[in-house]
């Protein structure tokens, strides 16, 4: 296993890192790990144009069109 020495880190940051590890019962090193797999070793995020072009061809536009207002609403309380 590598060793890995960040410099320059903004105060705000490690106060950050303390408090995040102590809520998770770990230590900061512990902490970095699993922030650092996460991120890194997670599958990619799609953007929202890859997502809707994902989605399957259910239909013609006109499944999905609204259905007329003025028609009267079936009374289910009676």
């Amino acid at each position: 296993m590598a060793d890995l020495l960040v410099r320059g880190v903004d105060d705000d940051l490690v106060q950050a890192l303390k408090k995040r590890a102590g809520a998770h019962g770990r230590s900061q090193e512990a902490e970095l790990r699993v922030i650092l797999a996460s991120v890194l070793l997670s599958p990619p995020r799609r953007n929202l144009a890859e997502l809707l072009a994902a989605m399957p061809d259910v239909g013609v536009d006109a499944d999905f069109q609204r259905q007329s207002d003025h028609a009267a609403a079936p009374d289910v309380f009676n």
